[in-house]
């Protein structure tokens, strides 16, 4: 007998080993290319990219969305167990994934039984979305019911990055030398700028001030927090590249202070952070 409704989403949510299994998603991948950085030294990503920069090698990672392929076998997978697909993928205006798992759903004959949603999110915002759907599935939710409450849960997301530093972006064309020196001296004098995630696109999201990256990301989240009733809680989810130690302070901030639910604390997936580069720390919150 087929479950109701089963799930589809990138590795870019960083979603825990845990929750993929007791939930049956399927995950589908997403493209990293860097042939200069296998052999350097390094435990992850983000160490290999910081080597290359000291050795001189100026080609990064190249990133890709996956091909309709793979969202394909994912479907024909997921069609087994379940009488209803729901696919949750990467902002439309960030990647090509929404198209490519359209380009799949169109192949197969089952088709009308496959339900794509663009999360206008991404990372550990993306994740939030999936962690909706999972708690509506589980409530016995019909997918129409599903499909709405994900739409109105997109405007009570809120996705925040700070950068270590904007040579990453620099170096990939994504910010201009100006705009990046500007970048640089702010954080000299211990104010930050927040990228986010509005409608879809990354946008500068104002400065915050702190003695790191993870007290700014801290009082981003707080800030506009409090503007919600006093009755309501937040979820967070946190996502790191090569500073744990810093994800940990900031989960302990954010749960001494706030009273918050983290259910997700996770390495940001190289797909986002070869843009974003070393050090990067991101957060999503929502109210629930």
């Amino acid at each position: 007998m087929r479950n109701s409704v089963g799930i589809i989403t990138e590795e870019t949510t960083g979603l825990s080993k845990e929750i993929v299994k007791e939930n049956r998603i399927e995950i589908v991948s997403c493209k990293v290319s860097w042939p200069e950085g296998e052999n350097l030294p390094g435990e992850n990503i983000y160490q290999k990219m910081r080597e290359a920069e000291k050795m001189g090698i100026k080609i990064f990672p190249k990133t890709s969305q996956p091909s309709p392929k793979d969202y394909l076998s994912a479907f024909q997978k997921q069609l087994k167990s379940f009488e209803k697909i729901l696919c949750i993928t990467l902002s439309s205006k960030l990647s090509g994934s929404f198209n490519s798992a359209y380009q799949a759903r169109e192949m197969l004959k089952e088709k009308e039984r496959i339900f794509l949603f663009d999360s206008l999110n991404a990372t550990v915002g993306q994740a939030l979305l999936v962690l909706k759907a999972i708690e509506l599935i589980k409530e016995g939710k019909e997918i129409e019911e599903i499909l709405k409450e994900c739409q109105e849960s997109i405007s009570k997301i809120h996705f925040y990055i700070f950068l270590e530093d904007p040579k990453w972006l620099e170096a990939g064309g994504r910010l201009s030398h100006l705009v990046a020196n500007w970048v640089r001296k702010f954080q000299k004098m211990h104010l930050f700028p927040c990228l986010g995630i509005k409608n879809g696109l990354v946008k500068a999201i104002g400065i915050t001030k702190g003695k790191d990256i993870s007290e700014a990301l801290f009082r981003q989240i707080e800030s506009k927090s409090k503007k919600l009733a006093k009755n309501k809680k937040i979820r967070v989810a946190i996502g790191y590249t090569d500073n744990f130690e810093m994800a940990k302070n900031l989960e302990k901030e954010i749960k001494e202070k706030l009273k918050a639910e983290i259910p997700l604390i996770t390495f940001l997936s190289p797909v986002v952070g070869a843009h974003v580069g070393p050090g990067s720390l991101a957060a999503a919150w929502t109210e629930i």
